[in-house]
């Protein structure tokens, strides 16, 4: 990929000269209220229609932009709240899915877990309308999450392929089709995101054939970032420096960084977007914790090549907890800069400041 599709997202009036891209990995709790329009849109008693479901989806992404923005995040979304799962959003998209009711995951939580039962197939956009939609109203520039074809194909019914690996480079297929509507929409900042990998990471090959196919023809200045939550990182890597991509996302916060050293030998030759807050804990991190988070970042790769975010999505805490760990890791972020700019961090005799 490009060596620096990073410069594009620097604001204007950034204060400092050091720039430390901040990000969010893409789910946000949603607005309370959100919820409930959403059941009583489901309930035939009630005088809410699909209509205002929507009317109420374009309100809480209005809602989630701005609070985003004010937190002084560099890349915002919507925090994907047209969203309900992360694979049953886009295989109610997808030509050759079908639903046959939820199955049982873990405790008492259950997954409407679907099976592909013929060719699949790309039919209309799954997302152009939710990109342009938040890049109209939004600021700041945008980034998109979307969940990869490994982690499609590997938590549904494979009733119609030979094996995983041939759906997964299906399906690869077709995410390379709706990177290319939306980059012609004006997208320019991709997160795949790829947990199934975490689980199974002998299948790291398939995974690199699919980014293959994923960004096939896709521009250089558009960023492509892998997001892999949890998991042994050692099992992928350094097979993962092998990936098509600009950015590879990690959670290392949740496991205080016991991980951070598998990442240093051999070097790692991408950029590395470190997760700094937990997003397991409602504890808020202060900002002089989250700056020693973001420290050890420093140790595998530069500043110039360090992205800022949450260890995965937050859709989970409370809004209110969700919005100031954010805000302390943008604060944080900030000072690092600065402290950098004043050469007052000392960043070892392996990793150079530009």
């Amino acid at each position: 990929m490009s060596e620096n599709t990073r410069e594009q997202f620097r604001p204007d009036d950034h204060p400092n000269e050091h720039f430390l891209l901040t990000s969010i990995v893409g789910s946000y709790p949603k607005p309370k209220w959100l919820n409930r329009v959403a059941d009583l849109a489901e309930d035939d008693a009630s005088k809410f229609t699909e209509d205002h479901l929507h009317e109420a989806h374009d309100d809480a992404c209005r809602v989630i932009i701005d609070e985003h923005e004010r937190t002084g995040l560099d890349t915002v979304s919507d925090g994907e709240m047209r969203r309900n799962e992360m694979v049953e959003f886009f295989a109610d998209r997808i030509e050759g899915y079908e639903f046959n009711g939820p199955v049982k995951v873990w405790g008492h939580n259950y997954f409407d877990k679907p099976s592909v039962v013929d060719d699949v197939e790309y039919d209309e956009s799954w997302l152009v309308d939710e990109f342009e939609f938040t890049h109209a109203a939004a600021s700041k520039p945008v980034k998109v999450p979307i969940t990869g074809p490994y982690t499609l194909a590997s938590w549904s019914f494979n009733e119609a392929y030979d094996d995983d690996a041939e759906l997964s480079y299906a399906l690869a297929d077709l995410v390379n089709e709706e990177i290319e509507a939306l980059v012609d929409a004006g997208a320019r900042y991709i997160q795949i995101d790829e947990p199934a990998l975490a689980t199974t990471p002998d299948d790291y090959a398939i995974v690199g054939e699919c980014l293959d196919r994923i960004v096939a023809d896709i521009p250089d200045e558009v960023r492509i970032g892998l997001h892999v939550c949890y998991g042994d990182y050692s099992r992928i890597y350094p097979e993962l420096l092998e990936y098509p991509i600009d950015e590879f996302d990690v959670e290392l916060c949740n496991g205080d960084y016991e991980q951070i050293d598998v990442f240093t030998d051999p070097e790692f030759t991408t950029d590395l977007a470190l997760g700094v807050v937990d997003v397991h804990t409602t504890e808020v991190e202060s900002v002089e914790e989250i700056k020693e988070n973001i420290k050890e970042g420093f140790k595998i790769v530069p500043p110039e090549n360090l992205t800022v975010s949450p260890d995965c999505g937050v859709k989970l805490l409370p809004r209110e907890v969700a919005r100031q760990k954010i805000e302390n890791m943008v604060t944080a972020t900030r000072e690092i800069e600065a402290e950098l700019d004043a050469g007052e961090i000392d960043l070892g005799p392996e990793v150079s400041a530009d």
